[in-house]
């Protein structure tokens, strides 16, 4: 298969993401190694912090993998673009949303941030099922 120059440049921009999430797992590391207060003893952060970087590294590989699916189809290029940008943005959205959400050491609850996960799994879910559906069409 025949890589098109839009999956090589989105693919690259989102390969060159993977270590800024090996610095956030390095930075897990490093507060629950240290038992840095806020962290350790806030089960909330924990969670959300795991969360965030959980999401993050799941949606690149998925995101890499739409790639490679939007290019099997010959679709108009803005539908492509919503099939292409939906993954990587909600890796972008979801991490940020669980991250900021819980920027204080002492929250006890998630603030108004927390909104950007929902958006970004709205972001996901469309582009997954328009993708999926497209897929499916074109057999």
């Amino acid at each position: 298969m025949e890589l098109s120059n839009t999956t090589r440049v989105i693919s690259g921009v989102i390969l060159i993401t993977v270590p800024t999430i090996e610095f956030g797992g390095t930075f897990l590391l490093g507060m629950l190694k240290s038992s840095g207060p806020g962290y350790v003893d806030n089960p909330l952060r924990q969670n959300l912090f795991r969360a965030g970087h959980a999401h993050a590294g799941v949606l690149v590989i998925l995101s890499l993998v739409m790639q490679l699916f939007v290019d099997s189809l010959n679709l108009p290029a803005a539908i492509d673009l919503i099939a292409r940008l939906g993954a990587p943005c909600a890796a972008i959205l979801m991490p940020l949303g669980f991250f900021l959400s819980v920027t204080a050491p002492r929250a006890l609850k998630p603030n108004g941030l927390i909104s950007l996960v929902y958006i970004g799994a709205l972001t996901l879910g469309i582009s997954t099922l328009l993708l999926g559906i497209l897929l499916l069409r074109s057999v």
